[in-house]
This record gives C-alpha cells, structure tokens and sequence, in this order.
C-alpha cells in the first residue's frame, strides 16, 4: 500500500438562506486533508481471498462442511466481482485507518471515501477527504482570571449561623399588638372558589410565620398589622394556581419571636460542647469555610474552562459539536432511565420543549469543543509531553477502576488502536493543570484567593468536567 496526503478544499454546497431572514445558516469552516491510497492488485489478491473466506462460512453447498468450499468454487458460482465488492467494503477502511495512522491525521470526523480505481481489476485506488482538528494558538492563557466566591466565611455568614440557632431556641409570646413581618399567628383558614372548598386551603388552629409567602400573593400583606381577633375576607391567586379563590381568615393569636441573648453563660448552657461565644463562633466560622472551599473547588475547574473558552476566537468544528452533543443527549436519556424517568416526563415536568432541551446542552457542547482545542493549544506551547511512566500509571489507574489488571488494559487500548487518544488526553490533563496553577484566583471584591488552600495539598480536580477524560474502558 502506498499513500499521499495534500490539503483538500471544502466542498459542501452553500447552505439555502432562510426565507424569513434571508440569512444563510450559519456553518463553521473545515479543515480539510486528502489521502490518496494506492494498493497493488498483489497484495489486494489476499483481501479477496478473504473475501472468498468469509463468503465461505455463509453459504451452505452440497457436498462441502460449512466454511470449507474452495475458492475455485466459489469464484465459479458467484463470480470474482462479488468477492472484489466484498474485499473493497471490508479493506478500504483497514487501509485507510493505517493510512490515517502513518501519516499521523487528527480525525475528527468520519472521511469522505471514493473508489477512484480498481473497482473491477487491477490495482485498488481511492481517495479519502478527512476533517482534521484545527491546530488553534490561544493568546492570553497565561494571564487568566477567575473569579469565585470567598472560601472564607464572613463575619455577617457568622452572625447568620448564630441568628438561625438563636431563632430555633428562641420563644413564642403574645405580641399584644398587629402582626409584622416574622412573628407566629395562629389562624383558621376557608378558601372557596364558585362556593366550594380549595383542596388544602382549609384548615383550624394552624401555625404560620408572616412573610413566608406560602399561601397566596397578598396573603401575607392582609395578616400584617391584623390583631388576635381579626376576621379578613379577600380574594387572591393561591401560589401554584392562576384562578383566585375567596379567603376567610380568622386570627386566633399572634405572638413574637423572642430570641436569647447569646452570652458564654447561655452557650454553655444550650450548646454543651462549647464553653464561651467565641469558641462557638469560630467553630462556626471554621464549619461555613470548609462548606465554602469545597464549593469554591468544584467551582475552579468550570470556570477556569470557562475563561479560557471565552479565548477561542475560531469557531467550534461543527463535527466536533455534532459527536459531543449526541453523547451529552445518551448520556442524559440513560441516567433518567436509570432512574425509572422517561426524558419526556421530565421535559414535561420541566416545561421544557425538546428544541429547548437540546440548546442548552449544544451551548455545553460548543463550551467543550473550544475547551478541548485550547489545551491542546496549552499543551503545544508549554512544550508538556507524556512519558511512558505517566501512560503506565495511568493503564494502572484505571485497571483499579475495572479490576483488571494493567497488563490487560494496556492490550485493550493497543488492540483498539486507542493509546494516542489516551496520551492526548493526558496531556490535556496536565495542560489544565498547568492553567490551575498559574491563573490568578480572586473572590468577588478582588481579594486574591489562596491558590494553594484552594486546591489543596493533594489536589484531585475533576477532569471530566467538559473535556473527555473517561476513556470508555467498558467497549476495550
């Protein structure tokens, strides 16, 4: 086999523009190479023999076992054209996938295929134009600036925490006075449409904190200022439902919150493990910044992704979009089967439409594309390469993770051809964190973010976030 590769033009149609708009669709260039592949009629000689083989073990002839008629038989009751036709659909992609390896191609999409020889006799020849990925520079990588919450918890955090606990030991008295925002009424609720009782909307002696706003718009608004012994009628939407009902509401009592007083005495009383208010608030300043950190790191991943996407200034390859989307939407389906839903329950229950649904998951799509393409550019311009070590521990990493051994993962991955995507895909690995470790981390008022509290001593981000890192070990 012998093949040549030169660039190729793109030669799809222009897309009819929209009768509306008069705008043609929007469609992203392609970076297109061509191989030429020549094969010899020798060496072609023994993909037909093959052919014959397997043509072979599907027919049944008198007087022949099964998968052994002779070629010559064969040939003479079904002709060497049908065995060629076989040979050219089972080869060409062997050939071409060998090709595609010398010549060290980047495909992204399935090649386009012409037989231009060798159809009939003699010598095999064909064309294959093949999308490539695009080879992209990101000016500004190193210069990022991500933005995340503060994983420190505020004095105002603090006094929140200890507000809430104050308010579920606090206690209920009479208010001797109207309602207001926050304090306990009891009331005996009626509420009729047309004359007849609203499901859940009738009820006596019930306990309800003015300002949740749980029952219908305004609801809250008429209790304020409403004394023990108050009778209100009104009308109003009940939450969740778009025809008003009539309500009859009387008030029985209304009472205040009254909080304690935090003091060491009354700590130590209620909250036993600590002595004093200040070991009590620094337990609860050390509680809401664990919380905070460990949403500040789940956070780091998406958005430094997210900044360095917003630096592709090329548009995503539509094919590399097309292929993402389409595992994003199997994936999607299969965890609500999963879960016992069907994906129109959901969008139904969401009032999503499926056009709706599918565009917001093709924006993530877009995201990972320009992700992908931009630490491939990271990695080329840091000059971060993959050792043999690095692609051992990782066969032994996710022989762990399949119980098997490393020996076997690592003939799976040969088998399928797969260990170059496997060695991109860790250099993507340590182009991310090559980027983690030098982008600048700041909290919402500028104050820089400790990089190394952030990620931690023994940092283990998430690198599926929007860049492939599961190298779907089940089909090796």
């Amino acid at each position: 086999m012998k093949s040549t590769i030169a660039p190729a033009h793109d030669t799809r149609e222009v897309p009819p523009a929209d009768a509306e708009s008069g705008d043609a669709p929007a469609r992203s260039p392609r970076e297109l190479v061509k191989i030429s592949v020549v094969i010899d009629q020798a060496e072609f000689d023994r993909d037909i023999d093959q052919a014959f083989r397997k043509i072979g073990r599907e027919v049944n002839l008198p007087g022949f076992r099964a998968g052994k008629v002779p070629r010559k038989v064969l040939e003479a009751r079904i002709g060497l054209g049908a065995a060629r036709d076989e040979a050219l659909r089972d080869a060409v992609p062997a050939y071409l996938a060998k090709a595609v390896r010398e010549h060290d191609i980047d495909l992204i999409a399935t090649p386009e295929v012409e037989i231009t020889g060798g159809a009939d006799e003699g010598d095999v020849a064909f064309d294959a134009v093949c999308e490539v990925r695009p080879v992209i520079t990101v000016p500004g990588y190193g210069g990022l600036r991500v933005e995340l919450p503060s994983p420190l918890a505020s004095e105002e955090e603090i006094d929140e925490a200890v507000d809430a606990e104050r308010r579920r030991q606090g206690s209920l008295v009479d208010a001797g006075r109207g309602g207001q925002t926050g304090d306990h009424v009891t009331l005996t609720l009626a509420a009729t449409r047309d004359g007849e009782p609203v499901v859940g909307l009738n009820t006596e002696d019930w306990l309800y904190e003015i300002g949740k706003g749980w029952v219908a718009e305004g609801f809250d608004d008429q209790l304020t200022g409403a004394a023990t012994g108050a009778t209100l009628t009104f009308s109003a939407n009940p939450s969740g439902m778009t025809e008003p009902a009539d309500f009859t509401v009387t008030v029985s009592n209304v009472q205040e919150l009254v909080l304690p007083e935090v003091t060491d005495e009354w700590v130590s009383e209620n909250l036993g493990e600590f002595e004093t208010v200040t070991e009590w608030r620094v337990s609860i300043a050390e509680r809401l910044s664990t919380t905070k950190l460990n949403q500040a790191r789940n956070l780091f991943v998406d958005r430094a992704t997210t900044a360095l996407a917003e630096l592709v200034d090329v548009p995503a390859p539509d094919s590399m979009v097309s292929g993402d989307l389409q595992a994003r939407v199997q994936n999607t389906v299969q965890q609500f089967q999963s879960q016992g839903i069907g994906i129109d329950q959901w969008l139904a229950a969401t009032g999503q439409s499926t056009e709706a649904f599918i565009e917001g998951l093709r924006e993530q799509s877009i995201k990972a594309v320009k992700v992908d393409l931009a630490l491939r550019a990271v990695a080329v311009a840091e000059a971060i390469e993959i050792s043999d070590d690095d692609v051992n521990a990782e066969y032994a990493r996710i022989a762990m993770q399949v119980r098997q051994k490393a020996s076997e993962v690592r003939k799976a991955y040969e088998k399928n051809d797969a260990v170059t995507d496997l060695i991109d895909q860790l250099r993507k690995s340590k182009a991310l964190d090559w980027l983690l470790e030098h982008a600048e981390v700041v909290d919402g008022a500028g104050a820089a973010i400790d990089r190394d509290m952030l990620m931690g001593k023994d940092h283990d981000h998430d690198h599926d976030h929007d860049h492939d890192h599961d190298h779907d070990h089940e089909e090796h």
